[in-house]
């Protein structure tokens, strides 16, 4: 295959554009945040809590409307047997921003975090903050490798480039100007990749629809043409299993830090509550032209494109089905539109991850669990060498592991078994603390881990009712797999029960260390007797470099934001914004 020459002045077009509109983003707003006396990290991490709807409205969309996202949604609506009823991606994260939108944006907005982790390290206590910050890291690095996976072969079947080469620089540009600019580059840039994917995705479906070799999708949607139809259906089996994948990604797609970057950037709790809404209805737009793209596929006779006789469902390339389309049914001109979407897609996603993770690394691993004296520009240097750090991390994945998609869904179960209900509990349940953190913690993992994970060869040594043994077969090499389907809602059982360990244990523990049971000096977490511990930073007690910081209810006074741990959880300003909390000042005794 000869190098496409209109694919690389496409990717060079849009990515020089990409990479200009994050450093002006840069640029722009360098002073943003810090002039009022707030913290370069912070400005970094959240954007100096200044992102407008409009803005907003495009990073929080693209939060979710990434590669993964576009790809995925034309493969399950293109794969037989499965179609459009199995793409359960669009409804499913739109649900889950309106579902964050409606009880989660609010509380973590009004109370001023920084990060998602804050209000764990503020209840639970650090340790518990950095046993959680593990499944949250691994969400996003894997993510951001598996995307970074996918461009690389992406760009290898259109333009016949070296996949390495292309992922390295791919990911060279996006660490780079979130170096340069942290959330502001990557919300501006989210702007122009949202749309470079919306315009080149809508300009390449008429024409694809329009080949000779494609039938009507309206009538593929219900006869089988080609292949089966791509409307797909639920068989009464899978009923348990689609719901199970249904519920991971309406409430899994919450307890990311990608997602409440955006809510603790907004401007306020209301506005982060109406840019989760904005985005939901983002989500289902943005799915349109790949589930049309996927419909394509699944109605073309492919003996009558260049693709070649063999489908690419026979050529185990159905992940790569939305490219396959923009390359063999749109003129190479049109496919200069679609490639540019793709890679963009890829971009937006890589670089939220990349910050995501870094931004929770230096607040909460780094700065309030090991280095709470450190400056604002200590913490500004730890953020960009993690930014860096993961970012090449990320990638080396990508180049180097095969299974990276497997550890990424592994992760993502994680994140919807063990975070979700940990986050549940700290905001909505009164009187949770460390020990039921704990025991919730190794419930969600033990049962999630017991169900095992085909795409990574691990075996279930858990057997849920109504598992099956199932075969894959590889049409290129002929080999079968042989692999266990849990069809009963175990990741769904693994929450409710991660959940239910939280709040019994947490009750258990108090009323036994309360009520004299058991022995003060067995309070090894510091979780019930001691309630001014140095461990647990919550609303009566923080950790500083002072003694005794007590927390009093008095008249509100206007905070500046500081480098001292005292401020980190509460931003007077940030709370008077809806009224919900009273602003509370410090009271410092020194002995």
């Amino acid at each position: 295959m000869a190098i496409h020459a209109e694919g690389i002045v496409a990717i060079v077009i849009f990515y020089l554009m990409i990479l200009f509109v994050g450093i002006w983003a840069a640029w722009k707003n360098k002073s943003s945040g810090v002039a009022e006396g707030g913290d370069r990290s912070e400005r970094i991490m959240v954007g100096g809590r200044d992102i407008g709807l409009f803005v907003g409205g495009f990073t929080m969309t693209a939060t979710w409307v990434g590669g993964g996202y576009i790809n995925g949604t034309a493969e399950y609506v293109y794969l037989p047997g499965l179609g459009l009823a199995w793409a359960q991606a669009p409804f499913g994260y739109a649900l889950s921003l309106v579902v964050g939108g409606l009880f989660f944006a609010k509380p973590m907005r009004s109370r001023g975090y920084v990060t998602m982790l804050d209000p764990f390290q503020q209840i639970y206590g650090k340790r518990m903050g950095g046993l959680l910050f593990i499944p949250a890291l691994m969400g996003e690095i894997f993510w951001s490798a598996a995307i970074l996976s996918a461009l690389g072969a992406t760009l290898s079947v259109i333009v016949d480039i070296d996949i390495n080469l292309s992922v390295v620089i791919s990911a060279l540009i996006a660490i780079f100007y979130t170096l340069v600019g942290g959330l502001y580059s990557v919300a501006y840039t989210d702007v122009v990749q949202l749309f470079c994917i919306f315009l080149g995705l809508w300009i390449s479906v008429p024409f694809a629809l329009s080949n000779p070799a494609v039938s009507d999708i309206t009538v593929t949607a219900k006869e089988v043409i080609h292949q089966s139809p791509w409307l797909g259906k639920i068989d009464p089996k899978d009923k348990w299993l689609w719901a199970d994948n249904f519920c991971l990604l309406m409430l899994g797609g919450i307890p990311w830090q990608v997602y409440f970057q955006r809510v603790l950037s907004a401007s306020s709790a209301t506005y982060a509550q109406v840019l989760s809404f904005i985005a939901a209805f983002g989500c289902l737009v943005m799915a349109v032209p790949s589930v049309l793209i996927g419909a394509i596929g699944a109605s073309t006779d492919w003996n009558q494109t260049s693709y070649g006789p063999i489908p690419p469902k026979d050529m185990d390339q159905s992940d790569m089905i939305l490219p396959i389309v923009l390359q063999h049914l749109c003129p190479s001109y049109v496919s200069f539109f679609g490639l540019g979407a793709v890679s963009a897609a890829v971009m937006s996603s890589a670089d939220s991850s990349i910050l995501s993770a870094s931004s929770m690394f230096a607040r909460n691993i780094y700065q309030l669990a090991f280095r709470q004296s450190a400056s604002d520009t200590e913490i500004v240097w730890v953020m960009r060498c993690t930014i860096f750090v993961f970012g090449a991390l990320a990638t080396a994945m990508a180049l180097l592991t095969g299974s990276v998609y497997g550890l990424w869904y592994l992760s993502s179960d994680l994140v919807y078994v063990i975070i979700f209900p940990q986050l549940l509990s700290v905001l909505f349940v009164k009187g949770t603390n460390t020990y039921g953190s704990v025991a919730g913690y190794v419930f969600g993992l033990l049962l999630r881990i017991g169900g095992g994970e085909p795409y990574l060869k691990l075996p279930p040594f858990i057997y849920y009712p109504g598992w099956v043994t199932q075969e894959k077969i590889h049409h290129i090499t002929g080999d079968v797999e042989h692999f266990v389907q849990q069809r009963f809602p175990f990741k769904t059982m693994s929450m409710l029960a991660s959940f239910l360990a939280n709040v019994v244990f947490s009750y258990t523990t108090k009323y036994l260390f309360e009520s004299g049971m058991w022995s003060h000096k067995y309070d090894f977490l510091d979780a019930v007797v001691s309630k001014h511990s140095r461990e647990i930073m919550d609303k009566d007690t923080l950790v500083s470099n002072h003694d005794n910081i007590i927390l009093s209810e008095i008249t509100p006074v206007k905070q500046s934001l500081g480098t001292s741990l005292a401020g980190t959880f509460i931003n007077s300003e940030i709370l008077s914004d809806d009224g919900a909390s009273s602003p509370e000042a410090l009271v410092i005794k020194n002995d």
